[in-house]
């Protein structure tokens, strides 16, 4: 039986207040339901690059373990955007988003996305990395973007499927969902084992 048939016995709960995730979970045609609890997303600094973004999403399951239904399969994620050794997180202000969309400018950083899948009592996370390099923007367009767009919510303080990704990114080496914020093949062939 192939995987899309197989998932159809399970409903999925995807705990993200993201709605890029949600738009992105909704086109995969899978039974689903949006549950959020609040979580602390700290993480042990002594976490590499690549552990960060999985050790949140497994962070974000916690609450949600007990609460789970036989037949549901938990989704949990988190983007993170690395550049220079160090994470660009949600931006806390407007001018915070162009000092980080400065930084990304006419260089390239990795997006990492963790995503913790839950069935049958078993958790599941994978990370999954894309570099992304931007070309130079000028200071209008990105003052024109952070403007006109919603910044606040995202990883960098950009969509990757808004202005400053149509005029500015350069080069994509990897999974273009996984800068919107959810590996979808990955996700795929990942659940393909697990149900």
């Amino acid at each position: 039986m192939e995987l899309i048939e197989r998932a159809a016995g399970y409903t999925f709960v995807l705990a993200s207040q993201s709605p890029r995730r949600r738009s992105i979970f909704s086109s995969l045609d899978l039974t689903h339901e949006v549950r959020v609890l609040e979580v602390d997303e700290s993480y042990p600094s002594s976490l590499t690059e690549t552990e960060i973004a999985p050790f949140i999403a497994e962070k974000k399951s916690v609450p949600h373990l007990s609460r789970l239904q036989g037949n549901e399969v938990l989704i949990t994620a988190d983007t993170i955007v690395w550049i220079n050794d160090h994470i660009l997180g949600k931006p806390k202000d407007l001018d915070h988003a162009k000092r980080m969309l400065r930084e990304l400018s006419g260089s390239t950083h990795r997006v990492h996305t963790g995503v913790c899948i839950v069935v049958n009592g078993k958790k599941h996370a994978f990370n999954e990395t894309t570099s992304v390099t931007f070309h130079p923007l000028s200071e209008l367009e990105i003052t024109r973007y952070v403007d006109k767009y919603s910044p606040l919510d995202k990883a960098g303080a950009y969509g990757i499927q808004e202005f400053i990704g149509y005029i500015g990114i350069k080069h994509i080496q990897g999974d273009f969902y996984n800068v919107v914020g959810f590996p979808v093949q990955r996700f795929w062939k990942e659940l393909e084992g697990l149900i």
